[in-house]
């Protein structure tokens, strides 16, 4: 009976998985448009996905702790062991883990948009306030020596 369960909320988090790549997937290419209301939309369905991907490894952890063994890989191919679903219950592990790996790279990678996309607009702003002046030359090639910095607004 526990292998079934188990199996089961493999399945679920597959498709739960599956969903939230995509949606990941989605958010970066909304990044790059600056698509502010299709990333609070797909923030949106994030969220619950997120939810119930920690709720049913919760659920995981409880019933391999149930049959007194660790909530990890060891502990799983114990339970696997004794069960005639053994094949199915660690392959079914092992393409959930790659899909939450894929997100977490994804993810990884959308943070990265993020910081640049961050940096870009301070270094806009600092030079719109006139704190940072970009890299400027004169005739001859060397870097030109401005007396005094003016926020743009002023030049």
């Amino acid at each position: 009976m526990q292998t079934n369960e188990l199996l089961q909320l493999f399945i679920e988090d597959i498709g739960t998985a599956q969903r939230l790549l995509e949606l990941i997937d989605n958010e970066f290419q909304a990044m790059g448009e600056r698509d502010l209301p299709r990333l609070e939309q797909i923030l949106g369905e994030k969220i619950p996905l997120l939810g119930l991907l920690d709720q049913h490894g919760t659920a995981r952890s409880k019933l391999l702790a149930a049959q007194q063994l660790s909530a990890d890989r060891a502990g799983l191919e114990t339970l696997a062991s004794r069960s005639t679903d053994s094949p199915e219950l660690l392959a079914r592990s092992e393409e959930l883990n790659q899909l939450l790996e894929s997100c977490r790279d994804a993810n990884q990678r959308n943070g990265r948009l993020i910081r640049a996309n961050q940096a870009s607009l301070k270094s806009v702003l600092g030079i719109l306030r006139g704190g940072e002046t970009p890299g400027l030359y004169d005739s001859r090639g060397g870097a030109a020596r401005i007396a005094q910095q003016r926020p743009l607004s002023q030049a």
